[in-house]
């Protein structure tokens, strides 16, 4: 599974797209209670995986244990 799902995000940045998407989501169910706010599932989804696939697919990496593996 970590050849599909890599992490390649830094504690920090999960963190921040957890957030985000909390908000996005909440707007949903508050606020002006737009559709838009289900935007907020692909952050959430990424942070609390680790993984974010198109920084699979671009060969990308913030994780900070993959800059230590390189070097």
């Amino acid at each position: 599974m970590s050849k599909i799902l890599p992490v390649n995000e830094h504690p920090l940045e999960r963190v921040v797209r957890i957030a985000l998407g909390l908000a996005l989501l909440a707007i949903v169910f508050v606020g002006p209670q737009t559709p838009w706010g289900w935007v907020g599932v692909v952050p959430l989804a990424t942070g609390l995986l680790g993984s974010c696939p198109l920084y699979t697919v671009l060969g990308f990496s913030t994780c900070p244990l993959k800059a230590r593996a390189r070097s």
